[in-house]
């Protein structure tokens, strides 16, 4: 009958467990003393925390002794895997401490370990075996380095996808306008510390990013800029939350490279992010329908600058703002205006034209038209505010709001 070449060998690793089984103890005690001696950060700890990390390097230190037992038993002396071995030292502690102690530190820990075990090597074992035990602890700290990385991994993918799933519903909660009292809790799980104004941005998903790619530097450049940013994928249509911006074109030309082809439309700066939601539909209906008909329009562009198409596609937000900020504060007390706006329309944009229609000078018209741009912001001689107000004059008829004045 042939014999086992493999025989004296597990005779030797069973026999040399056992020899280091009896001294996990002492091993235990030297690891624990030298985390308060070397680790400042061990003595920071909770109680409880410490206790934890204690019981991992114990189990460290205890599944050395069973690996090397198990290697006897498995037919190239390998011991158990990865995932094996980060059940046996990980297992006892709970996922929260993945959150408690760094990478880092758990690495420390290891090294820690292994350092004692080696130190009591040759005082537990004869001096012809310390060689098979010192290559046996290099083998045991890969395993287990490999499986504290397996572990710190799936505990990062985990909270990586907790967290894209919290900001997908906090997003969708502000387009929705359904702020309540966990909409900020929520938002600041995820980082979220703006105190300031916030900014909706829209466009189209880039094609040949992933989202996590693209999130990732949205909020890297948001960072850049002084701003937080929240970020949602909609179908085709990428959505970022900007908090902490005072100016809406500014804060959107900080993060507009990570949009796709087309419009990318930025809604007003609104009080905090339980308003973000008057921001957000704004955005939306000048991205949805509105952009189309502006296809000259700068990119980003403000949801403001495209108030004209979202009257014209049907966004009653939009009607209401071109009859109260533009048409009623020209037709109130300063009638005037209205009757040389329209006037002028009417001539072509002629100010002689328009001054011998109304029987005034040249330079009354044009002191008219100064007042226009006064009150409410949009200059008539300019093509794009000169079509929004000859908007805001036709809604502001059609309201019926205005006193009738038969020059109009």
């Amino acid at each position: 009958m042939d014999t086992d070449p493999r025989e004296p060998a597990t005779h030797e690793l069973a026999r040399l467990a056992s020899a280091l089984a009896r001294a996990s103890g002492a091993m235990s005690t030297a690891a624990t003393a030298r985390m308060d001696r070397d680790m400042p950060w061990f003595a920071d700890l909770s109680a409880s925390d410490r206790s934890w990390v204690g019981l991992i390097v114990h189990a460290g230190i205890q599944n050395f002794v069973d690996w090397l037992r198990s290697s006897a038993s498995t037919p190239d002396g390998s011991g158990p895997d990865g995932h094996a071995l980060a059940t046996a030292v990980f297992g006892a502690a709970p996922r929260e401490l993945a959150g408690v102690i760094t990478l880092r530190q758990t690495v420390d820990l290891i090294r820690l370990s292994i350092d004692v075990v080696e130190s009591h090597i040759d005082d537990t074992v004869a001096a012809e075996d310390a060689p098979l035990v010192h290559r046996a602890v290099l083998r045991y700290g890969r395993e287990v380095a490999f499986a504290t990385a397996e572990v710190y991994a799936r505990a990062a993918e985990s909270r990586g996808a907790w967290d894209a799933r919290l900001e997908a519903l906090v997003v969708d909660a502000v387009l929705r306008a359904e702020p309540d009292d966990s909409l900020l809790s929520r938002a600041n799980a995820l980082g979220w510390n703006s105190l300031g104004g916030v900014a909706v941005v829209m466009g189209a998903s880039p094609d040949r990013r992933t989202d996590s790619d693209v999130f990732e530097g949205v909020r890297r450049a948001a960072r850049t800029a002084g701003a937080d940013a929240l970020c949602a994928v909609q179908g085709d249509r990428l959505v970022v939350v900007l908090g902490g911006v005072e100016d809406a074109l500014a804060g959107a030309r900080s993060v507009v490279h990570f949009f796709g082809d087309g419009p990318v439309v930025v809604g007003p700066v609104t009080s905090g992010l339980g308003s973000a939601h008057v921001s957000a539909r704004a955005a939306l209906s000048a991205a949805h329908r509105a952009s189309a008909g502006w296809p000259e329009a700068p990119r980003p562009v403000r949801s403001l600058d495209l108030l004209a198409e979202r009257a014209l596609a049907g966004d009653g937000h939009a009607r209401r703002h071109l009859v109260e900020a533009v048409f009623l504060p020209l037709s109130g007390p300063r009638r005037s205006l209205v009757e040389t706006l329209a006037a002028w329309f009417e001539a072509g944009g002629s100010t002689e034209a328009t001054a011998r229609a109304l029987f005034v000078h040249p330079n009354t018209v044009r002191y008219r038209l100064r007042q226009v741009a006064e009150v409410t912001g949009l200059t008539p001689t300019m093509a794009r505010d000169a079509f929004t107000l000859q908007i805001a004059l036709v809604l502001g008829r059609q309201s019926g709001r205005a006193p009738t004045d038969p020059a109009l």
